[in-house]
């Protein structure tokens, strides 16, 4: 049976998502996302975002709603994949693409700078961090980037790149999620 999550705000507010019941699979929470995007509220229009273990989609085509430029969502499973695809097909999100593949393959390919990362990787596999060192050592970032990462409430994020600066922090349920800014 297929799950739905709303998009918030944007374009296609109050549009639902589909996506597949996959072991792992966890959207971001809507009063998260709804957080998350008052802080980020003059970032998202016109910016280039990555969301990697993209799942549902919810962050990466919420981004896409509230106007940005382009959105790429990394997803390894198939079958999420072709739901992403559905979603997108289905709201005419032209400014969205879907790459089916491995979050560290697609990190060690060619790299482009993004403004806006949402990083959401499974709870309880350590994937952050190395994740988050990967985007700034392979030059994914754009100055200033904003970096969101969402995580298991009870993880200690640390080894983050040094000229990380984290502007907001909060807990809700079994998660803690952070919003960082990349100083040059």
């Amino acid at each position: 049976m297929s799950n739905k999550v709303r998009i918030i705000g944007g374009q296609w507010r109050g549009r639902n998502l589909v996506f597949p019941d996959v072991q792992g699979l966890r959207p971001t929470p809507a009063r998260v996302r709804e957080t998350l995007f008052n802080w980020l509220q003059y970032d998202v229009m016109a910016s280039r975002c990555l969301d990697l273990y993209a799942g549902s989609g919810a962050l990466g085509m919420e981004a896409a709603s509230r106007g940005a430029k382009s959105v790429v969502l990394v997803e390894s499973e198939a079958q999420v994949c072709r739901q992403l695809k559905q979603n997108t097909e289905l709201l005419t999100a032209k400014q969205v693409k879907i790459v089916q593949q491995d979050v560290f393959r697609y990190l060690a390919g060619n790299a482009e700078a993004f403004d806006l990362v949402f990083l959401d990787p499974p709870f309880a596999k350590g994937y952050a961090g190395q994740a988050a060192n990967w985007l700034e050592d392979k030059l994914w970032l754009a100055n200033h980037a904003k970096i969101y990462i969402e995580v298991e409430r009870q993880l200690k994020l640390t080894g983050l790149p040094e000229n990380w600066t984290l502007l907001k922090h909060k807990t809700a349920g079994e998660v803690a999620y952070y919003l960082f800014e990349r100083v040059v």
